[in-house]
């Protein structure tokens, strides 16, 4: 992935300045509002057009606006998934947030097919120890430490990642998850009822081993599917 030059930072720094602005008229507005046309929203934020479309993007990566052509379109605060809304509360991200959203949604596209992985090559040992791994996560959510719990996350996803013989896969599954660690300021608590959210993704992980367990494949994939972070706005970017 190619970096912003020193020349191009003054514009991204816009362009995220910018996405904060419309992120505050959306987080105020019902799911569904318009919040404006591009044109309107571009003029009250005071950037150019090059500039603006960054900021589309972010805020579509985030999940956070939909946007519509035509008569009546725009720009609309979008529906958010829970885990969008436990990710833009929580995760509280260094100025390489753009690449850290980019890499969140190539991880969730790898992820169904490690699962596959997981499902043909998992021994009794890997799903042993991919238990540990969710009793890691179990101890995090019962004590309330969504820190705890967001790595001991990332760390069960990397344990399922290295039961792939496929080496290109795995090592690009596993660099996109130090990519997002290392980007990743702090685990901060939102708006959102975190405790409650976080046992509900505990359950929907110890489901998932469950499956891998069964070698059920239906039900593994539509896991990882409701697991997965990126919204129908965000790839559609």
């Amino acid at each position: 992935m190619l970096r912003a030059t020193e020349a191009d930072k003054p514009a991204q720094r816009r362009a995220e300045q910018a996405a904060d602005r419309i992120a505050l008229l959306a987080a105020a507005a019902e799911p569904g509002a318009r919040l404006g046309t591009k044109e309107e929203l571009r003029a009250a934020c005071g950037v150019s057009v090059g500039t603006f479309n960054e900021t589309l993007r972010l805020l579509q990566a985030r999940g956070l606006v939909t946007v519509r052509p035509g008569p009546g379109g725009g720009l609309f605060a979008a529906e958010q998934s829970p885990m969008v809304r436990l990710g833009n509360s929580v995760l509280a991200l260094d100025s390489q947030q753009t690449d850290v959203a980019d890499a969140i949604r190539i991880r969730d596209a790898l992820d169904p097919l490690l699962i596959d992985d997981a499902l043909w090559h998992g021994s009794p040992a890997d799903i042993a120890d991919l238990r540990v791994h969710l009793e890691h996560m179990r101890e995090a959510a019962s004590g309330g430490d969504p820190v705890a719990f967001v790595h001991a996350n990332w760390r069960l996803h990397a344990r399922i990642a290295a039961i792939s013989p496929n080496t290109l896969l795995n090592s690009l599954y596993t660099n996109l998850l130090d990519l997002i660690e290392q980007h990743t300021l702090s685990v901060l608590p939102g708006s959102e009822p975190l405790p409650e959210y976080i046992e509900q993704r505990h359950r929907l992980h110890a489901d998932l081993i469950d499956a891998l367990d069964r070698r059920d494949r239906d039900e593994a994939h539509r896991l990882i599917q409701a697991h997965n972070t990126t919204t129908t706005s965000a790839t559609a970017d």
